[in-house]
């Protein structure tokens, strides 16, 4: 008999970019993000995630916690994660109150995306130092999982000082959420698998190609082997610009402006064009069977996680809509039949 083998979870990541030549309004945005959670938790979609950026139309939501308290109340079973929460940016024992209650009011339903930022002009914005972003980033992630494990804490680090400080809203059912760290650079994934974080990663901006994906795993989970770790199906998101369209020509149709438009909002990144990456291949754009047989060699590679990112570039409602309908209704169960799941990831 034949092992059953682990299934995949497939997720949404909104990073909420807005574009103030277009006619579509914040508040807008806003109601499609809302909605398309509610979408997401209907078609089997495992958790919603929001990103947090500030000062710049890249990203309208600078505080994932107001948006996933609202999420919360209009669902009841998708995960709620942030991709991610910017710690260096924000005074730890807050964050530890904050998504401790939005893990509460979910029902324990909060997946933890945090990382030390990377924008100039969030720095500047902030008036905080990126060459101090790692250190303080370290110590501001120590101080959140104490605090939200349930340590009353006496801490006197480089950034922190507390005495004597618990946090009275303690996370769902005392248990800490799951913690994953943003890695964008690739020298980074072994270190960060030693520490025994999971990972949030987008490979667009770490790998060279498609295949490079499954060599940037590898070298997380070496660092995890390293450390003793034992292997997780969970313990990695990686994400990925989707649209599914019915042809591959269909799907640069509608999407190629609202992917280089987006592109266009990523500061002191290198710009490149649709054909770019068609070209590399670390995206999720075309038919359903193009998508499928990406989805099928992300799984070979040992991905275990992948996160949808069909809402960019001010990209028409309707076509992110049908972008996600497609994919939950005939990529998932393509990609089930293929690889032999049973059934998707609950």
């Amino acid at each position: 008999m034949t092992a059953a083998r682990a299934p995949l979870r497939y997720s949404i990541f909104s990073v909420n970019d807005h574009h103030p030549d277009l006619s579509r309004t914040i508040p807008q945005l806003y109601a499609q993000v809302m909605r398309h959670c509610e979408m997401a938790e209907a078609q089997g979609y495992d958790t919603f995630f929001c990103a947090e950026h500030h000062f710049h139309a890249y990203g309208v939501v600078p505080d994932p916690a107001v948006m996933l308290s609202a999420l919360a109340q209009r669902t009841e079973r998708i995960r709620l994660g942030t991709a991610i929460c910017v710690l260096t940016f924000h005074d730890p024992r807050q964050i530890a109150e904050t998504y401790s209650m939005i893990d509460m009011m979910s029902g324990g339903r909060l997946v933890f995306g945090v990382g030390s930022g990377y924008l100039k002009h969030e720095f500047v914005g902030y008036d905080s130092n990126p060459a101090e972003k790692r250190d303080r980033f370290n110590e501001n992630l120590d101080i959140v999982k104490r605090l939200m494990a349930g340590e009353t804490l006496s801490y006197q680090g480089k950034f922190s000082q507390s005495e004597q400080v618990a946090i009275n809203v303690r996370p769902h059912e005392n248990r800490v959420p799951p913690i994953h760290v943003a890695v964008l650079a690739r020298d980074a994934m072994e270190h960060v698998g030693r520490q025994g974080n999971r990972i949030f990663t987008v490979p667009y901006a770490s790998c060279k190609d498609f295949e490079d994906i499954g060599t940037m795993l590898t070298d997380y989970r070496r660092g995890r082997n390293t450390a003793g770790l034992p292997a997780d199906d969970d313990d990695h998101v990686v994400t990925l610009h989707t649209y599914v369209a019915r042809t591959d020509e269909e799907a640069r149709a509608h999407c190629k402006g609202a992917y280089e438009r987006y592109v266009e909002t990523r500061l002191y990144a290198s710009r490149h064009t649709y054909e770019d990456i068609i070209r590399n291949g670390i995206c999720l754009f075309g038919s359903v069977e193009t998508v499928t047989r990406k989805v099928c060699q992300l799984y070979e590679m040992g991905v275990r996680h992948v996160a949808t990112l069909h809402n960019f570039g001010g990209l028409q409602a309707r076509l992110v809509e049908r972008s996600m309908t497609l994919f939950a209704n005939e990529v998932m169960p393509a990609v089930a039949a293929e690889v032999g799941n049973e059934a998707l990831a609950a």
